[in-house]
């Protein structure tokens, strides 16, 4: 894909085929997209990537804790509550989505199924756990550089053919990822991405969601 058509096309991905991702190609995404700016060329990322018996337990543990009302112990701050404009984005998205999936407003249990999916990383075969050195931690740019290099993946993968969505409900016990995927205690666990092939058959993939414009979004001084 040309690079413009990348960008343009790109959407997340919620539902996959059973079909495996083969290694060699995630470690070619993470080669190109761990060309990201970075500050100082720090690269404070680190990525451990999960598939089979590893990424079952992880979500088994995360349903099982979140079900039981064991509290979120996602380990990068959520912050507040959106309100505003930023809440009516996000329940725009939600809309979107519900409308193509057929979940009605009073389904609860067509609902609480969306919920189950996400909590399961939406059942992809790759799950991308992103983690950053806890010695950087306390400052922005460390999550900010490893935001750079998510969008890097998500748009690496896209261009050879795979889906994904950022999903951080997957990892919200994050005691369970740390354990099931190794992940020491130096670092910080701050997001995931679930790759895999996108299935054209789910409803939900074919949503795009609205963006604002460029002339919401930007100033220009001096032209």
């Amino acid at each position: 894909m040309e690079y413009d058509e990348v960008i343009k096309t790109r959407r997340s991905i919620r539902g996959y085929l059973d079909k495996p991702v083969p290694k060699e190609l995630i470690r070619e995404i993470l080669e190109l997209a761990m060309r990201a700016p970075t500050s100082l060329n720090s690269q404070p990322w680190n990525f451990y990537v999960v598939t089979g018996d590893v990424l079952d337990k992880i979500r088994e543990g995360n349903v099982e804790r979140n079900m039981a009302g064991v509290p979120d112990s996602r380990e990068f701050r959520m912050g507040p509550a959106y309100d505003g404009v930023h809440r009516q984005r996000q329940i725009e998205i939600a809309i979107q989505l519900f409308e193509a999936m057929g979940i009605e407003r009073h389904d609860k249990e067509k609902r609480m199924d969306w919920v189950l999916r996400g909590f399961r990383q939406f059942d992809a075969p790759v799950s991308i756990v992103i983690t950053y050195d806890k010695a950087l931690a306390g400052g922005d740019i460390p999550p900010f550089d490893c935001g750079g290099v998510v969008n890097c993946i998500v748009n690496t993968a896209w261009s050879r053919g795979l889906g994904c969505v950022i999903n951080s409900q997957g990892i919200m016990q994050s005691p369970v990822v740390r354990e099931h995927a190794g992940i020491p205690e130096d670092q910080v666990i701050q997001t995931c991405i679930a790759m895999g092939w996108p299935d054209d058959s789910f409803p939900a993939n074919a949503v795009v969601s609205k963006r604002k414009s460029v002339d919401e979004a930007a100033v220009f001084r001096g032209f």
